[in-house]
């Protein structure tokens, strides 16, 4: 039904004004045609002055001709249900103290249609929101599209012209999009309030929750393997408890830990494989009483665990009691290729078992070792050359292999300053005390705090017993004049006593130098640490040292091929950096491309990557991508003029937007009710909510407004007049 009427504004203001300007006019026009003699045309133009004038008293009315019109059709009640990821979370207590998912209670309500009692007044829309498509879901990778409760308001707006009220069943919990108050300032612009059921707990629920566990993409046979983890505690007490790994053959290590009450820990675990093969592994900890969710305790990791053949090069001068100690614990190593270099100042070069007759001359020669150890040794005679230094610079740059730094008694090191390995040190070194510093009193290594759970200091299970057995470990009598370290490296163990201006004085140092790593050791005793033990700590930390260092170079390779990626373990959206090595058939480096990458996802997409060539002739090819989506993702790396290939599996993780276990937000949907004059409640208040809906007035009826005074013709047609009337007035002679 529609009716309309014109509106005008006879309020005292524009009547006053318009009695006084009407009177003016009239008094000039009786004076002008009184005193001017232009006849007949001046009355013509005083009339259109008068019309003038009355077309103005009519817009100081505002005149507007006012249409309205009925609704016949009922109104619109649109009921918002949230499908998003967060609505699987377990808060939602029923009547009989069960504890329903957030999603289970709004399908028992759609089951239940907890809302009809409004179809008697209104027509009541059911849609959702936030869930996945029928598309993503279809797919191999976990999608994870958002919830956009701005847009899900909006859309609601915009499909129903009649809607009268919105019934908003969510956790509150948004992600994605602007913020939902835009739409809600809009909806409360046309009347229509929300009315807000918070689904879900607005607190934490008792819970002891196993949040994260990383592992490296692949291990070693006898590699101490750390696990780093973090559990969230929910629980009002502190918690006594354990972390149990474990493997196909049951439990392989145990870690005891104290929770605080309401907070978060973080920890590491242990890992030594049991033998070559791909694994399954799960990290648990026990279900407290007080728990409701008893299946976020555990996680399951996977990992391959292989046994590689890593090269180790040892050079020194004297066959002093640290180099005899390393190189027994590294040639009985079954995972070690050992090959030294005993120099002899003055003597005949070193010559037995696993000893070579000279430095490694070409670049080619020099690839083949993964880690390089670098004794009591130095540039010039009875030492290294600058291009062996060079080449070895370039080892740990361009080819991801590590570098160890064995200062000793003889100060020869010192001269490495001056060569390309200066910028390879991670520390500076005291000016004229090349030859160290030497006490007859025992000194001890003590564990910073980065080195008391780093992987190459952990002798002991966890980090309160590492700690124990560093600080019984036998001492040193003699260590390097270490000034200070560089920055960005790693301080891992200091003096246990001596300190200089710029502190205590570090000793164990590591830094990361291009895609290799180096390490400096400046003690010459850590034989020492036989003492009473044999092999239990000396031979574990050179073994971690090798392992560690020669990790990446190790990710994925064949027979001329080596490739890696960093990081190792990548996110969804985070840059990954490629790196290949490729050898030809004559064993040397490749130079020139083309060398591309095909990464394939889950999901059957591929993309096909060029990698550029690095100078140095070191056979290396970098580029990089941004996966877009979590998954499992296989990278192939192609060579065709060298006739080299490899392949590698590169597992993105996906950062969840819609986290499971987080309270509901109830603010936001407060929030949103208040702006548009609507009800929030819990969900046991929404049959209250339901009641405030049905008792809504009825709609207004729509106006539709046509305003006369304000329109562009009526300002063109007043205008147009006074100019016809200011141009007879010229004609006629007035002006």
């Amino acid at each position: 039904m529609t009716s309309s009427f014109w509106s005008v504004d006879l309020s005292w203001g524009p009547l006053l004004m318009g009695v006084v300007a009407l009177s003016v006019a009239l008094w000039l026009a009786w004076r002008n045609l009184r005193h001017a003699r232009a006849g007949q045309r001046l009355v013509w133009l005083e009339l259109l002055r008068l019309l003038v004038v009355g077309l103005l008293i009519v817009t100081l009315c505002k005149p507007e001709r006012v249409r309205t019109a009925r609704r016949t059709e009922l109104p619109v009640v649109a009921v918002l249900g949230d499908a998003s990821g967060s609505m699987a979370t377990r808060d939602v207590v029923g009547s009989n103290a069960t504890v329903l998912a957030r999603g289970a209670w709004l399908a028992a309500q759609q089951a239940a249609r907890g809302w009809q009692p409004l179809e008697e007044k209104y027509r009541v829309v059911v849609s959702e929101f936030g869930a996945v498509s029928t598309q993503a879901a279809a797919r191999a990778v976990q999608p994870d599209p958002g919830t956009d409760l701005n847009q899900a308001l909006e859309e609601a707006a915009r499909l129903h012209g009649n809607l009268r009220a919105i019934l908003l069943l969510s956790d509150g919990d948004w992600n994605l999009g602007k913020s939902p108050v835009s739409a809600a300032t809009a909806l409360a612009v046309r009347d229509v309030p929300v009315f807000a059921v918070s689904v879900g707990s607005e607190t934490f629920l008792p819970d002891l929750e196993l949040q994260s566990v990383t592992a490296p993409a692949y291990g070693l046979v006898d590699e101490h393997i750390a696990l780093p983890f973090t559990i969230r505690s929910h629980l009002p007490r502190d918690v006594k408890t354990r972390v149990d790994l474990v493997g196909p053959r049951g439990v392989l290590a145990t870690k005891e830990l104290l929770i605080p009450a309401m907070a978060q820990c973080q920890d590491t675990i242990l890992l030594v494989p049991p033998a070559a093969g791909d694994y399954d592994f799960t990290l648990a900890l026990p279900v407290e009483q007080d728990e409701l969710f008893r299946d976020n305790n555990a996680r399951e990791i996977h990992m391959a665990i292989r046994r590689e053949l890593l090269k180790v090069l040892v050079v020194d001068t004297l066959p002093r009691w640290e180099y005899r100690f390393l190189r027994n614990a590294l040639a009985r190593d079954p995972g070690v290729a050992l090959s030294c270099l005993l120099l002899h100042p003055g003597l005949p070069v070193g010559e037995g078992r696993d000893y070579i007759r000279a430095f490694p001359a070409t670049r080619e020669e020099l690839s083949a070792f993964d880690v390089v150890f670098l004794g009591d040794v130095g540039i010039g005679p009875g030492g290294i050359t600058p291009e062996n230094a060079t080449l070895i610079k370039g080892l740990v740059e361009q080819q991801g292999s590590g570098l160890v730094f064995l200062p000793g008694s003889q100060g020869k090191q010192t001269s490495l300053a001056t060569s390309a390995l200066g910028e390879l040190l991670p520390v500076v070194m005291e000016p004229g005390a090349a030859e160290g510093i030497g006490s007859p009193l025992e000194s001890r290594l003590e564990l910073t705090a980065r080195g008391r759970d780093h992987l190459l200091t952990m002798l002991a299970a966890d980090p309160a017993a590492n700690q124990t057995v560093w600080k019984y470990l036998p001492g040193f009598y003699w260590y390097a004049a270490v000034s200070r370290a560089k920055p960005g490296t790693d301080v891992l163990a200091v003096h246990g006593a001596a300190r200089n201006q710029h502190g205590r004085i570090p000793l164990l140092v590591t830094r990361n130098q291009g895609s290799g790593k180096v390490l400096f050791m400046g003690t010459d005793s850590a034989w020492r640490w036989r003492r009473g033990v044999e092999d239990t700590y000396h031979y574990r930390f050179w073994g971690q040292v090798v392992r560690w260092m020669s990790h990446q170079r190790h990710l994925a390779h064949a027979e001329g091929i080596r490739f890696f990626f960093t990081p190792e373990a990548p996110a969804r959206g985070e840059r990954v950096f490629l790196n290949a090595t490729v050898f030809d058939r004559a064993g040397l480096p490749v130079t020139t491309g083309p060398v591309t990458v095909t990464l394939a996802n889950a999901a059957g997409g591929a993309e096909t990557l060029d990698l550029n060539a690095e100078p140095g002739g070191w056979g290396v090819f970098t580029g990089s991508f941004v996966p877009r989506e979590g998954g499992r993702y296989t990278a192939e790396v192609l060579c065709p003029a060298a006739e080299r290939q490899v392949k590698a599996e590169i597992l993105v993780s996906s950062p969840q937007r819609e986290r499971v276990g987080r309270p509901a937000r109830g603010a936001v949907l407060r929030e949103l009710a208040a702006i548009t004059h609507g009800r929030q409640g819990t969900t046991a208040q929404l049959d209250e909510l339901v009641r405030s809906i049905q008792l809504l007035p009825e709609p207004k009826p729509v106006e539709e407004r046509f305003r006369l005074w304000c329109h562009p013709l009526w300002a063109t047609l007043i205008v147009g007049l006074l100019t016809v009337y200011w141009a007879g007035r010229k004609l006629i002679g007035l002006v």
